[in-house]
């Protein structure tokens, strides 16, 4: 079947996956109030498109943080990719890099980040981290990344608790089947067991100090959703901000991302860029994010939507659909550039 819109490869990956496996990857916490609203956000939103402008040839490349990508849509982390196809984060990889995009390697991967790395030569990846109360092997985490090449960590900060995944609840599922586990907690020390996740309820500012000192890389904060705190993460050596719900996942009711991020960047007031990631399906969702101050938006479940579908091909399938819609609405929009993309181009609601 051809899929033309990111709602078909949904579909189509739901008839494909074991039913607790697609509930793991599209519910999220409590009555998934906050799932609903980052998609129906973007619909409340208008776009009010300039005319005459003359936009024949578009620009569509960002850089962040020292990575390239040929449009501001990034692959968000999302774990457990070989639930959704074999070859798993190394599929995604290699069609994040003939999109030319960056990728986000979840530390709770099915694929180590070393040979995500390996399996994509060139790919411009950055590496999500739950800080670990054990800090020394939070610091052997941080040290593979940097070996593997990733440019950035982005150190989620919205978990120090998980949230309540009443599906995964009802499911029973609370575990990868046995062939499966998260690599990039393999433990050589300790006769290469696989560690658990583990959440960090004292994680605090000190915590990103730490890391700060730890690394050379770019620390990317992860589920800020308050404006305050974006100011804290700017005054803590923040080197971008991704404003984020973790996709309805962790506290319901939290609001939309597009909603809140108008007040986030006008917080920061363009001392680090600010990303956006949620309820992005569609290329007029990521001009809306842009044009009220993101640099780029990430998306999950839609690449894990692709990859269940379709391997490899089903998530550059994914990646192409979208930059194809970002082109399309930016030039019926009157923008020869993303860059041209201002807060006067949307409209709420009255």
């Amino acid at each position: 079947m051809d899929r033309w819109t990111l709602r078909e490869f949904e579909a189509e990956a739901r008839a494909r996956l074991e039913p607790a496996h697609y509930d793991y990857f599209a519910g999220g916490a409590g009555d998934e109030v906050t799932v609903r609203a980052n998609e129906t956000a973007f619909g409340r939103l208008g776009l009010l498109p300039r005319v005459l402008r003359g936009a024949a040839k578009l620009q569509t490349d960002v850089t962040l943080l020292g990575s390239r990508a040929a449009m501001p849509v990034l692959v968000a982390p999302t774990a457990f990719h070989r639930l959704a196809d074999p070859e798993g984060e190394r599929a995604t990889a290699r069609a994040a890099a003939a999109a030319e995009t960056i990728m986000i390697v979840s530390m709770a991967a099915t694929v180590a980040v070393e040979d995500v790395a390996a399996a994509a030569p060139g790919a411009e990846l950055w590496f999500q981290l739950y800080v670990q109360p054990d800090l020394a092997f939070t610091e052997k985490l941080v040290r593979r990344a940097e070996a593997a090449g990733c440019k950035a960590l982005v150190v989620t900060v919205d978990s120090p608790v998980l949230g309540m995944r009443e599906r995964d609840l009802r499911n029973g599922f609370n575990d990868l089947p046995e062939h499966l586990c998260c690599e990039n907690l393999r433990d050589g020390a300790r006769g290469d067991r696989v560690r658990p996740v583990v959440m960090a309820p004292e994680l605090s500012w000190e915590h990103i100090d730490l890391l700060r000192e730890m690394t050379a890389l770019p620390i990317a904060l992860k589920g800020v959703t308050h404006p305050a705190d974006a100011r804290l993460a700017v005054d803590h050596g923040a080197s971008a901000i991704m404003v984020s719900n973790h996709g309805g996942r962790q506290l319901d009711t939290v609001p939309a991302t597009i909603d809140l991020l108008p007040e986030i960047v006008e917080a920061v007031g363009g001392a680090v860029p600010v990303l956006l990631d949620g309820g992005v399906r569609r290329g007029t969702d990521v001009l809306k994010a842009l044009a009220l101050g993101a640099a780029a938006v990430a998306v999950g479940r839609p690449v894990i939507w692709g990859l269940a579908a379709d391997g490899e091909r089903g998530v550059t399938r994914v990646l192409g659909l979208l930059r194809a819609e970002v082109e399309h609405a930016l030039m019926l929009c009157g923008c020869a550039s993303i860059h041209e993309l201002e807060p006067g181009l949307v409209r709420r609601p009255c």
